[in-house]
């Protein structure tokens, strides 16, 4: 039995059975250490996922996705909905649809949540053998509309995955001083957590699939309408794991130190320079 009813065919469900679905996870989420999460399984009707798995064969070689190949995020594409066959494109609808967010401020106390019509940096998300995503905390500010981020679901459609396959979803302590828990990312698990500037997430271990199958996972992230211009905004703050092998990101920091020194209109052209030289 899923946790989400949604109708596998229509993608709907009533308004007062996603807020009834919330509930029970109420206390967990908001109590969750060191930042507010939650991972719950058996998220969505099976038939649902299934229908994405289908989906997304044909990604295999006739979508284009936005790929990353550098030290802190590689081998990884990401898959705008609106690349999507029509089944997973409405699903992405559906989960960003009043019922959805009802569902979500329900169940982690924030109130006025607003989608992303854009779904900037959200749909899919495909890591291949040998791929992983640093440690991070993510950008707090969707430039497009201006609005604060604040919720970030993953939804994964990995069958039978085991720990030793790479890919957990990890959460860590605020000031990295260690991994608080690890979650494997097994089919129609659900992983719900607040977003700020110091929580630290990711899946660092590299995806190492015995039959080369790759990690994927459905992204969406919701936002606020609290930014405060006064406030700094960032793009995406990578840590390295004590001990670690882990690089740290300098192409970030030296973007952010551009972006300080320079008037707005100057660091916009020295930026996509950059960006397309690999910089």
């Amino acid at each position: 039995m899923s946790i989400y009813h949604l109708d596998p065919e229509n993608l709907s469900i009533e308004v007062d059975a996603a807020r009834a679905a919330a509930a029970p996870f109420a206390q967990e989420y908001q109590s969750g250490q060191p930042y507010n999460h939650i991972c719950i399984d058996n998220f969505l009707p099976e038939e649902v996922l299934r229908h994405v798995q289908a989906d997304l064969q044909s990604l295999q070689e006739s979508a284009e996705g936005d790929s990353f190949e550098r030290a802190q995020e590689n081998l990884k594409t990401q898959y705008n909905p609106d690349r999507l066959p029509r089944y997973s494109r409405e699903l992405f609808h559906a989960l960003n649809s009043r019922p959805f967010l009802l569902f979500l401020e329900e169940m982690t106390g924030i109130k006025g949540l607003i989608p992303d019509p854009y779904y900037f940096g959200a749909g899919i998300h495909r890591v291949r053998n040998g791929g992983h995503l640093d440690i991070h905390a993510d950008f707090n500010l969707h430039k497009q509309m201006s609005v604060e981020r604040r919720l970030n679901v993953l939804i994964y459609l990995n069958d039978d995955w085991r720990e030793e396959w790479g890919g957990s979803f990890e959460i860590w302590e605020n000031d990295m001083s260690a991994k608080v828990k690890g979650y494997v990312p097994i089919f129609n698990r659900m992983c719900c957590f607040s977003t700020g500037s110091n929580t630290f997430h990711g899946n660092p271990e590299k995806v190492n699939h015995p039959n080369g199958e790759p990690r994927q996972s459905i992204a969406l992230y919701y936002y606020t309408a609290t930014w405060d211009p006064s406030r700094k905004s960032h793009s995406t703050v990578f840590k390295p794991r004590p001990g670690s092998q882990d690089q740290e990101d300098r192409r970030s920091r030296r973007h952010a130190m551009l972006e300080n020194w320079l008037p707005p209109a100057v660091y916009r052209k020295v930026y996509h320079r950059l960006t397309r030289l690999g910089f």
